[in-house]
């Protein structure tokens, strides 16, 4: 247990902040397969899926969930595998 004030505000921030960063990642997830899935099965609606996608991990890039990059990189990956099923 923390013995400080500033430690137990310290305990008290981290607990909010891993609420918060705990249901933005699995949003994350949940956007990134639907939007996977959508590709996956050539669905008609599989654009907006990678989209909202996209939306969802900038966000959470910007919130500082997520490393700036490792948004961008599955971002990158989703538009390549949208492109890639749209050509064949």
């Amino acid at each position: 247990m923390a013995n400080t004030r500033s430690a137990q505000k310290r305990n008290r921030q981290s607990l909010k902040r891993r609420a918060r960063n705990l249901s933005i990642r699995n949003a994350v997830k949940t956007a990134v397969k639907k939007a996977r899935e959508a590709v996956r099965s050539n669905a008609p609606n599989a654009k907006d899926a990678v989209n909202n996608a996209k939306r969802i991990l900038d966000r959470a890039a910007t919130r500082g969930v997520l490393h700036a990059k490792n948004a961008s990189r599955r971002v990158s990956r989703l538009a390549s595998s949208l492109t890639a099923t749209a050509k064949k």
